[in-house]
């Protein structure tokens, strides 16, 4: 086992390696909801590993006959006295039962450990199994308790705290269901909200409320028992991490809804386009501040954001999007524009004592 440089760029020293953890991270997720449609090339993935200035990991691989076939992440927030820290390990399916994924999990919570991170959370997708089932404790969804990756964070002092669905809408979407879906949010918005929009990274004049909606993610968003702390952006921060993104080969599609009376902010959407045409889109973070809820301004959003993708790049097959089951409200969005479900993860917590 052995920790991973992060190449600074394509072709420089530890290319192979990152390349090597990427395609068993994207094993991993197709084996777990059954496609493709989950896979990020390692370019892709690069630039969010670039920013260790403001978002530290730490990458490890486990090898078989030099090959790498498992891997492990260490995420945690900037500030040494926040006490959560972010865990992934993933193993190759045909490498599993060899002790590789307990090495690399004790590597990890021995990290934390050191550096008095002790409360420790980490997704897991859960395949659908036969026999009884572990429920969430927040009342929505469960995960099949026979499933070997249920039974490893058991063992391990772990406890679930969330079931996230994993849904996909297949495009194109009739335009004119979405058209019609507009028509009847635009009452309940009423004429205080405004949508504007964007491609790449964020104009001048939006980045103070840009920055407070990212930080905003980390606070507003249904997080359950996971108790996550809140995670600042500041304006640089923002900036590098849009920075970063454009070096990358994907392409951030970015709308807003304006507040009149303030001329703030109150919400806003993002869709992640690859380059390749026949690959899925993803849609990334989605949030309407508390203060501004109750305007269907999430459904309004989402509709004029997909419907900037349909203008600026056609073609793609689908969106993928991820939401926690108890968001009872996006979710009803995200089905009334026509998502459905095609898996789903466990959020698992454990506290050091």
């Amino acid at each position: 086992m052995d920790e991973l440089t992060i190449p600074p760029a394509l072709g420089t020293p530890g290319w192979p390696d990152f390349v090597a953890a990427t395609a068993v991270r994207n094993a991993v997720e197709t084996e777990g909801y059954d496609t493709t449609e989950l896979n990020f090339s390692a370019e892709e993935v690069l630039p969010i590993w670039l920013n260790q200035a403001h978002e530290p990991m730490r990458l490890f691989a486990a090898r078989v006959d030099g090959a790498v076939v498992a891997r492990a992440v260490y995420e945690t927030l900037l500030d040494p006295n926040v006490p959560f820290a972010w865990l992934t390990v993933q193993v190759l399916p045909e490498f599993r039962r060899r002790g590789l994924g307990t090495a690399l999990a004790d590597r990890l919570e021995s990290l934390a450990r050191d550096e008095h991170r002790h409360t420790q959370v980490t997704y897991a997708v859960s395949r659908e199994g036969p026999g009884d089932r572990l429920p969430s404790p927040t009342g929505f969804g469960s995960v099949p308790l026979a499933n070997p990756e249920v039974r490893f964070l058991l063992r391990r002092g772990y406890a679930l705290e969330q079931v996230e669905r994993g849904s996909r809408l297949a495009l194109p979407v009739d335009v004119t269901d979405l058209a019609r879906l507009l028509v009847d949010c635009a009452p309940v918005a009423g004429t205080d909200y405004s949508l504007q929009f964007w491609s790449g990274p964020t104009p001048s004049r939006w980045l103070r409320d840009m920055a407070l909606l990212h930080t905003r993610m980390s606070t507003d968003a249904p997080t359950a028992g996971l108790e996550e702390p809140e995670d600042v952006y500041t304006i640089e921060r923002l900036q590098t991490v849009e920075n970063l993104a454009a070096t990358g080969p994907r392409t951030i599609l970015t709308a807003v809804v304006v507040h009149a009376p303030t001329g703030r902010l109150a919400g806003f959407t993002q869709l992640s386009v690859p380059t390749e045409v026949d690959r899925p889109v993803a849609q990334e973070d989605t949030l309407v501040l508390r203060e501004h809820r109750g305007h269907r301004l999430g459904m309004l959003l989402k509709i004029a954001n997909l419907q900037q993708l349909a203008r600026l790049h056609p073609g793609h097959p689908s969106v993928i999007t991820f939401n926690a089951e108890e968001n009872r409200h996006m979710l009803d969005v995200n089905e009334a524009i026509g998502f459905g479900p095609i898996g789903y993860e466990g959020a698992w917590k454990r506290i050091e004592k």
